[in-house]
């Protein structure tokens, strides 16, 4: 007999369907087609176990399986049930004649338990656009796959309950998830916020503004100045996201596998901390079936890089690209993936080997050329790509010491979130621009038109710093969310004052 199953393949963050044919006749050899890799042939093993778990028997004839489209790799073990269920069904042991209105996905144990599988949003999205009318999956994935609205999310334990379902001897009731009210619910819920810090308004403010207009920033100054605490708070200060931001970057952790078993939804900005020694396909994303690397992960939040000259050149260099087009593609033989890659960089660093080069009170002691030596493993194109240079000193005892009440990061946010609001109805029919950091050059001379003041400003600095094109650019953009927060139409002379200000790694000397 012929059976049909469905059941689905990631590409990227998207999923297409699979078909998957059984045909059990007189023999006794089991053929698995269909381009499968090594785990799905493995499957074989698994299934036979787990049936005998269930009391049931791998069928004794000829089983012939074919997944289809045979030009799509399959890979990973999650095809282990919709086999196990086709094989099952063909063999006359499963109903089939309503196995067309579910796509089924999970892997097997050896005692027919179903382990959680990746991807699991992605391919409840497919299935409610194919026009399915249920998924079935293992249980820790079915907060998350019920997420999406009009499909029915079967959460199963083991194969058996999955087989009893099929035969109509067992229910098992649909996960039901209020995707609104678990978005509203979880946002805005931070253990740390900004007036934990003493001091450092003029960094804050930075921050206000990178945060306002989603600039990328980096902070220069000596260990202990604050600047991993600083960058940790910044999630604090940004917008909340969308409710499609929110979909579209569980998608991405689905597709990674970072989901939690109670996560249905991810309401928090994300904020990715990747460890110096980190490799270029683990940051960008890659390996024989493209995964996506941390500055997907980082879609739509942070990425933050502690000890930006410790990681290694070529892993900073291909973040160039992904900077300007907010998107990664990964290129193979067979496939081409694109994952997005829209984050906001905020990167720290010590000045110097020693870490006290410019300190107010510590010498530093590093030997001559050590400095420009140290700057230099962070390329010019790449520091050209981040808006905001700050330098960023120790805080002094009596600061540290004092009583008063720093400004909350809600009172920040606030002001934020009127900045972006501003930018929102500004770009409302730009597709693809939601703020200032995005703007492209023709939005960019539309919406920063300078007086005569401002222009003469901005062109000493160009003169004075030997800025380049691209650094003309983003003094403009910053330009333009400092006049957003101060509800300026027109972008002033103080305005670019203030964005010139934030240029600090370009002022002439600065490494000696």
């Amino acid at each position: 007999m012929l059976v049909k199953t469905f059941s689905a393949s990631v590409q990227g963050i998207h999923a297409e369907t699979i078909t998957i044919e059984v045909n059990v006749t007189q023999g006794f050899r089991f053929m698995l087609v269909g381009l499968p890799d090594s785990a799905i042939k493995e499957s074989h093993e698994r299934i036979i176990s787990a049936l005998e778990f269930c009391g049931m028997k791998f069928p004794h004839y000829q089983v012939i399986v074919n997944m289809a489209p045979a030009d799509i790799r399959k890979e990973g073990a999650s095809y282990d049930l919709p086999l196990a269920i086709g094989i099952m069904a063909a063999a006359g042991d499963v109903l089939y004649e309503e196995l067309h209105k579910y796509i089924i996905m999970g892997e097997l144990s050896l005692d027919g338990t179903l382990q959680p599988i990746k991807g699991a949003l992605p391919i409840a999205i497919k299935a409610r656009e194919e026009g399915f009318m249920g998924l079935i999956l293992p249980e820790e994935n079915a907060n998350e796959a019920a997420v999406v609205n009009n499909l029915s999310v079967y959460g199963a334990k083991n194969l058996k309950q999955v087989i009893d379902f099929l035969n109509k001897k067992e229910t098992i009731e649909p996960t039901f998830v209020d995707t609104r009210s678990v978005f509203f619910a979880n946002q805005g819920h931070f253990d740390i916020d900004f007036s934990d810090v003493k001091g450092q308004e003029n960094v804050k403010r930075a921050f206000e503004v990178a945060a306002a207009g989603g600039h990328n920033i980096i902070l220069v100054g000596p260990p202990g100045a604050g600047k991993s605490m600083l960058a940790k708070r910044i999630p604090t200060i940004l917008p909340p996201l969308t409710l499609y931001e929110a979909l579209e970057t569980t998608k991405i952790h689905s597709v990674a596998g970072k989901i939690g078993k109670e996560t249905s939804l991810m309401t928090q900005r994300p904020y990715r901390n990747p460890h110096h020694t980190i490799s270029d396909a683990a940051l960008c994303g890659g390996g024989g079936y493209p995964q996506p690397g941390e500055i997907s992960l980082a879609h739509n939040g942070v990425l933050f890089l502690d000890e930006l000259p410790e990681f290694k050149r070529t892993v900073l260099e291909v973040m160039r690209q992904p900077l300007e087009d907010r998107k990664i593609t990964i290129s193979r033989a067979r496939s081409t993936v694109e994952f997005p890659a829209s984050f906001m960089l905020v990167a720290a660093m010590n000045p110097c080997p020693c870490g006290y080069y410019n300190h107010p009170t510590r010498e530093c002691v590093c030997p001559s050329g050590a400095v420009q030596k140290y700057m230099s493993k962070i390329s010019g194109p790449l520091l050209d790509r981040i808006d905001i240079q700050v330098e960023i000193v120790p805080v002094p005892f009596d600061k540290l010491s004092e009583c008063t009440n720093a400004e909350t990061s809600e009172q920040i946010r606030s002001r934020v979130i009127e900045a972006r609001n501003i930018q929102l109805e500004r770009f409302k029919g730009e597709r693809g621009i939601h703020c200032n950091a995005q703007m492209t050059s023709r939005l960019l001379h539309k919406y920063t038109q300078l007086n005569e003041e401002a222009s003469a400003r901005l062109k000493s600095a160009m003169l004075k710093l030997n800025l380049s094109a691209r650094a003309y650019d983003r003094i403009l953009k910053v330009a333009r969310t400092i006049a957003d927060l101060d509800h300026s139409e027109n972008v002033e002379t103080r305005h670019i004052s203030e964005a010139i200000n934030y240029r600090n790694l370009d002022r002439e000397g600065w490494a000696g």
